[in-house]
């Protein structure tokens, strides 16, 4: 059983690798098919399954889904630990059955997991709260599959560019920290000190509360026009948070997607019109 997860997970780095839209730490969607975009999941199970049936990837060849955030979060063992990560080994072998067309993002959930320091969710250390879940579950063998879950972590991609002007990522680097980020990281492989503060991949999926000045900034360095991310806590599924700036969430009763063609262009008015609640999937 544990080196059945620790396999699960190495055929997952391989595929994110060998993904044929992933051009360094990119992915790069084309001008054809369409694009499913959820927000952070941590863990709520339903609401994936309500994604994987909306999306219907079996029946949409030129469909694209992107996920984000999956662990901490949801279901817990007897003692409290956080169950997520058998969530994470079902999104990785859906990323196995649709290698192509399964995109998943690098969360700052993600980079506290990798570095081993500690993040706060509902009142709870996340990090110590899935450890104990895994050594109880996979006792001497817990130190190996912790190991291949931060691999899989680490070589998850930072962002997608559609050629319809979005970017999507799970944040953007803070107003404050803007100075320090280095879009070089999206081109070249990835090194740990990225994923700690205040490296470029860590500023990448940390920031809060962007002014429209650092939007507009980085529109104009990523070369879009519009931003789609997780990251901040949406009571409501979503928000619109400047504008060229929309936040969608997926971990709780409230959580949305959002549905689009990669053929079109949109305004930010015509992408809130697509947003779909969950609780609206059977």
């Amino acid at each position: 059983m544990p080196q059945t997860i620790i396999d699960l997970l190495n055929k997952g780095i391989e595929a994110g690798n060998a993904d044929k839209f992933r051009r360094g730490n990119l992915i790069h969607l084309p001008a054809d098919g369409s694009l499913i975009i959820t927000g952070d999941i941590h863990g709520h199970r339903r609401n994936f399954e309500r994604i994987v049936a909306f999306a219907d990837l079996a029946n949409k060849p030129d469909r694209h889904i992107v996920l984000q955030e999956i662990i901490h979060g949801g279901p817990q063992d007897s003692k409290g630990g956080c169950l997520s990560y058998k969530l994470l080994f079902d999104v990785v072998r859906y990323k196995l059955s649709f290698p192509d067309h399964v995109h998943i993002i690098m969360g700052n959930h993600d980079t506290t997991f990798i570095n081993n320091s500690k993040v706060m969710k509902d009142g709870k250390e996340m990090n110590r709260s899935i450890k104990s879940a895994l050594d109880r579950e996979f006792r001497e063998a817990s130190t190996d599959i912790k190991l291949a879950i931060r691999q899989f972590l680490f070589s998850q991609p930072l962002a997608v560019r559609c050629d319809n002007r979005i970017w999507l990522s799970h944040s953007l680097p803070s107003d404050r920290y803007i100075d320090k980020f280095d879009p070089e990281v999206l081109e070249r492989q990835l090194k740990i000190n990225d994923v700690v503060k205040p490296g470029s991949a860590y500023l990448l999926t940390w920031g809060r509360k962007h002014s429209q000045a650092l939007l507009d900034k980085m529109a104009k360095l990523f070369d879009v026009d519009i931003f789609i991310l997780g990251h901040q806590p949406q009571q409501q599924g979503w928000s619109r948070a400047g504008k060229n700036l929309i936040i969608i969430a997926s971990d709780h009763n409230h959580g949305c997607l959002l549905s689009t063609s990669l053929a079109k262009s949109y305004t930010v008015e015509q992408l809130i019109d697509l947003i779909v609640p969950l609780t609206f999937i059977s």
